[in-house]
C-alpha cells in the first residue's frame, strides 16, 4: 500500500503494540482542571477480529470475555428517532447525558441507539454506539468499515454545497478518486512547509496586537472573531502565498465559511435558539443550498485565482481543475479553518483555566528552548518543550475537535469492549462518540481532569489513545486510510499557538461561554512578558 508521509517528521511517534494504563503522578505546582461533565462508568480497545491497520486494534488475542447481544433498541420507527433527537439536543445534560444515561441503563459502552438528525433528513438513524477506547478504533479499520458518504454521519449534505462533487472527506479509500485527491492534499502540505513558521509568527503577532488594543479600550477582548480572521489570513499566506484580506474577498472569508458550514452541519448543531425554532429550521428539513450559492462562488473564485500550483499538481494526478478547486476549498475552509475555529479557543480555555502556575512553567520552558536555539522558533526548539507538547495533546484528548465518527460494517464482525464481545451484521452503521473514548477511565488516570503533563516522559505511551484525527496519534495518514491528511499540520500549528502565546505573555485571564462549535473565549487580561 502506498504511503504518503506528512512533511513534519518531528511530530511522529513510535508505534506501540500493547495497551497500558499509565498512572500519572499529580504534577507539582500545576492546577488541574476537571471537565464539566460527570464521570462515566468504566468504559471499553481492540476488535476481536483479525489484525487491523491501526496500532490500537492490531493485537487480537484470545479472550475470556463473554459474547453478549448488543443491548438497546431503535424503538418505533419515526416516533422514537424524533424522541431521541429531542433528548439529544434539548434534554438535561445535552448529548453527553444522552449517551451516559444509556451506558448506565445498559451497563455497557456498546449499545443500539438512534442518532440525529433522523426524520426527514436521514433515512436511517439506527447506529451501534461505541463509547470506549477498546471498541472505538474499529471505526478506523477500513478493512472492516466503509467510509463512503459518512463524514457527517447518518445523512450527507447536498453535493450542491460542494459544486456537485463528492469531495475527499466523503470518499472511501477503495474509491478511485480517493488516492489522487489525498495526494493533492499531501502536496499542499508539503509545499507550504517553509512558510508555516514565519507566516504563523507574523499573523498571530498581528492578532495579539489587535487583542491588546481592544483590551486596552474596552477592558476585555473576544478571542473568537479576531482569531478566525487570523486563522484564515494565516492559511491563505501559508498555503496560497496570499493574504485573503488584500484580495476581493477582503475580511469576509470567515463569515462566508461559517455560513456555508452551517448549511452543511445544521442538522447536527445546537445554536441556542428555542427548540420550536431550531427543530423545523435545522433538524427537520435541509437548508436550501441555493441560498448560499453566491457566497460559495466567492470562495470558489478566490481559491481558483490563488491556487495555481496546487491545481497544476492535481491535474497531473488526473483531477480536473474544477474538482481540484472544490476540494482545495473544502480542505482549507471546512477541515482546516473549521478545526482551528474549534481547537484554538478550546486550547486557550483549558490553559487559561489551569492558572498561573502552569502559565509560569510554560513561559519558562518555551522561552528557554527558544533562547537555546538562537532566539528563533524552530522545529528543533519545539522538541525541547515537553510540557508544551503535552498540553497540546491533552487539549486534543479532553475535548477532541471532531467528536463524532462513523463507519458501516463491510461484513459480519465481532467488536470487543473491556467487558464483552458483540456481533455486528454486515451493513450496520457503527458510531463512536470520541469524548467518551478519549476519557476512558480504564486507559486514563483522572480522565475528566485536564492534566497538563499527562503526556510527558513515559506518558507518551498513552498517545495511541489520542484519536482526534480519525486514527491514533502514534500513526500517520496515508492514501489507504481515512486519517486526517493534515493531522501533523494541526498539531504543529496548535503548538505554535501556545508557543507564540507564552513567548509574548507571562499569563492571562479569560471568561468562557458556550458556542455551537467550540468555546466562546473572552480575554479579560494579558500580562506581557517581563523583559
Amino acid at each position: 500500500m502506498a504511503t504518503s508521509s506528512i512533511p513534519f517528521p518531528s511530530l511522529h511517534h513510535r508505534n506501540l503494540d500493547t495497551p497500558i494504563t499509565f498512572r500519572h503522578r499529580r504534577p507539582t505546582g500545576v492546577h488541574l482542571i476537571k471537565a464539566t461533565k460527570d464521570s462515566i462508568p468504566p468504559l471499553s480497545a481492540t476488535s476481536a477480529d483479525t489484525a487491523t491497520t491501526t496500532t490500537t486494534t492490531s493485537t487480537a488475542t484470545a479472550t475470556n470475555l463473554p459474547l453478549r447481544p448488543i443491548p438497546g433498541s431503535y424503538g418505533i420507527p419515526f416516533y422514537q428517532p424524533l424522541k431521541d433527537r429531542f433528548e439529544y439536543f434539548y434534554g438535561p445534560g445535552g448529548r453527553d447525558e444522552y449517551f451516559k444515561s444509556r451506558v448506565h441503563k445498559f451497563q455497557s459502552t456498546v449499545f443500539r441507539a438512534n442518532m440525529p438528525p433522523g426524520p426527514f433528513i436521514s433515512n436511517n438513524p439506527n447506529v451501534v454506539v461505541l463509547l470506549d477506547a477498546k471498541s472505538f478504533p474499529t471505526l478506523f479499520d477500513v478493512s472492516k468499515v466503509e467510509k463512503k458518504d459518512l463524514f457527517t454521519g447518518t445523512y450527507m449534505p447536498s453535493t450542491e454545497l460542494t459544486g456537485g462533487h463528492r469531495v475527499l472527506s466523503y470518499l472511501d479509500p477503495s474509491e478511485p478518486k480517493h488516492g489522487p485527491l489525498k495526494n493533492m492534499v499531501f502536496f499542499m502540505l508539503k509545499s507550504s512547509i517553509r512558510r508555516v513558521l514565519p507566516e504563523f509568527e507574523t499573523t498571530y503577532n498581528e492578532l495579539f496586537d489587535g487583542l491588546e488594543s481592544e483590551l486596552a479600550q474596552k477592558g476585555k477582548a473576544l478571542f473568537n472573531d479576531a482569531g478566525e480572521q487570523a486563522a484564515f489570513r494565516f492559511l491563505g499566506r501559508a498555503y496560497l502565498e496570499t493574504n485573503p484580506e488584500e484580495t476581493k474577498i477582503g475580511k469576509d472569508g470567515p463569515k462566508l465559511i461559517s455560513t456555508w458550514v452551517l448549511f452543511n452541519l445544521g442538522p447536527l448543531l445546537r445554536l441556542g435558539l428555542p427548540w420550536f425554532v431550531e427543530e423545523p429550521l435545522l433538524h427537520t428539513f435541509r437548508l436550501p443550498p441555493a441560498l448560499i450559492k453566491k457566497n460559495y462562488n466567492k470562495l470558489y473564485e478566490f481559491f481558483e485565482s490563488f491556487s495555481s500550483p496546487i491545481i497544476e499538481h492535481a491535474e497531473s494526478l488526473g483531477i480536473s481543475k474544477e474538482e481540484a478547486v472544490h476540494n482545495i476549498l473544502f480542505t482549507i475552509c471546512f477541515n482546516t479553518f473549521g478545526g482551528i475555529k474549534i481547537l484554538f479557543p478550546n486550547t486557550l480555555k483549558w490553559i487559561g483555566r489551569a492558572g498561573t502556575n502552569l502559565h509560569t512553567q510554560l513561559a519558562a520552558e518555551i522561552r528557554g528552548a527558544i533562547k537555546n536555539h538562537g532566539g528563533k522558533v524552530t522545529m528543533a526548539a519545539m522538541e525541547q518543550m515537553p510540557l508544551m507538547k503535552s498540553v497540546v495533546y491533552e487539549s486534543l484528548r479532553i475535548e477532541p475537535p471532531v467528536a463524532l465518527q462513523y463507519g458501516k460494517a463491510k461484513r459480519d464482525l465481532t467488536i470487543e469492549s473491556h467487558d464483552a464481545i458483540f456481533k455486528v451484521k454486515e451493513g450496520e452503521m457503527l458510531f463512536g462518540y470520541q469524548p467518551f473514548a478519549t476519557k476512558d477511565p480504564k486507559v486514563f488516570d483522572r480522565p475528566e481532569e485536564f492534566v497538563p503533563d499527562r503526556f510527558v516522559g513515559a506518558g507518551e505511551e498513552l498517545l495511541k489513545y489520542v484519536t482526534w484525527s480519525n486514527g491514533p496519534e502514534t500513526e500517520g495518514p496515508t492514501v489507504g486510510n481515512k486519517q486526517c491528511a493534515g493531522k501533523d499540520f494541526v498539531v504543529l500549528i496548535t503548538r505554535l499557538f501556545v508557543v507564540e502565546l507564552f513567548r509574548r505573555y507571562d499569563s492571562f485571564d479569560i471568561e468562557v461561554a458556550a458556542s455551537p462549535l467550540g468555546a466562546k473565549v473572552t480575554l479579560t487580561s494579558l500580562k506581557r512578558a517581563r523583559v
